[in-house]
């Protein structure tokens, strides 16, 4: 029995080397995590990234976005001293990009992928450090700096125009794209409104504030505790704004009319939704109980189908909080890109088929 338990144990640290190790191995797709046939076992962790973002990834404060395009399938994301990073779309590799000066030393608080009518990508980053929103090309270029509004801009709220008035503090902390038009949050700011500049032209990138304002600090319909990550659910014209501490998604037209409400376990702070086809993963700042790590709640037509915890069940002990997640399918499978905060980290999640 001693020997049995001895091996047993020695088995235990094999698998938990294999997952702290930071690379891909057989002993870290052992522990598994998540519900039905849901579930995912860690593929990466952090030493799949390169040597520039490991030294800076304990910072990690941002989030992902996929180039969804046929034929593509990569993943950018960006990390405070070292630029941005692009994951292949196999996810078997991973790669710097040359990075402007002004955006290498400052925050990313996330990233957005968008796509001009005569389909060239551009990436949007919500500098919430700078108080600026940076436009690149997805080779890395710079094309763009969207500056804090000037005192007098109109920015269809009154609310709104008389903060920047009085030169409130402009804090981006995500970035969406429809219709030529960018919608902005900025939940770390007293205004917590979702802003909106409209792009003028592509060649040469020109864009300027849009007298479009709506939400507000609130706990009523249509309001944020924190107004965190913004998306444009793929072939929808819907606004979905993850309400954090109100533990909701928020949905709105075009427009800024409030639309639905998409509630979230309660005490999950939901830090960003991301859609795929039917299925939808929010990556969460804390889970309902406080003394776990974070989850990553997995919903399939908004429906919760599974809960996956990082932390606990797969053994990654950075994954306190968790500030980002986007979903993948590739052969069948779905695979759960996602990012920790404070401290920062990295994972890349398989399906268990």
């Amino acid at each position: 029995m001693k020997r049995l338990t001895l091996l047993a144990g020695f088995a235990a640290l094999l698998v938990l080397g294999g997952v702290f190790s930071g690379s891909r191995s057989n002993a870290a797709t052992e522990a598994t995590s998540g519900h039905g046939k849901y579930k995912f076992r860690v593929l990466y962790t952090s030493s799949h990234l390169p040597q520039e973002a490991q030294q800076v990834l304990k910072g990690a404060h941002g989030g992902f976005a996929v180039d969804l395009r046929p034929g593509k399938g990569e993943t950018y994301f960006a990390l405070k001293g070292a630029g941005i990073i692009q994951i292949s779309p196999d996810l078997k590799s991973t790669r710097m990009v040359p990075t402007a000066a002004e955006m290498k030393n400052t925050n990313m608080h996330n990233t957005t992928i968008w796509y001009a009518k005569d389909g060239k990508p551009f990436l949007v980053f919500p500098g919430n450090e700078a108080q600026r929103v940076f436009t690149t090309e997805v080779g890395g270029k710079l094309v763009h700096t969207l500056t804090p509004p000037e005192p007098g801009t109109d920015m269809g709220h009154p609310v709104a125009t008389d903060y920047f008035a009085g030169r409130g503090n402009f804090i981006p902390t995500d970035v969406e794209q429809l219709d030529g038009m960018m919608y902005i949050t900025t939940g770390y700011s007293n205004l917590d409104f979702v802003l909106t500049a409209r792009i003028l032209s592509t060649r040469p990138f020109k864009a300027m504030w849009h007298d479009l304002a709506f939400g507000g600090k609130g706990t009523g319909r249509g309001e944020f505790g924190t107004g965190h990550g913004i998306t444009v659910p793929p072939g929808t014209k819907r606004i979905d704004v993850a309400d954090r501490p109100n533990s909701e998604i928020e949905r709105f037209s075009r427009y800024g009319q409030y639309l639905s409400t998409l509630r979230m376990p309660l005490g999950s702070f939901p830090c960003d939704i991301y859609y795929l086809g039917n299925y939808a993963v929010v990556g969460s700042l804390h889970g309902p109980d406080r003394s776990k790590g974070a989850p990553v709640y997995l919903m399939e037509n908004d429906k919760l189908v599974s809960t996956v915890m990082i932390k606990e069940d797969l053994g990654l002990p950075n994954f306190q909080h968790i500030h980002n997640a986007v979903l993948r399918e590739l052969n069948g499978k779905l695979y759960i890109i996602a990012q920790a905060w404070n401290p920062g980290d990295f994972a890349i999640l398989e399906q268990v088929m």
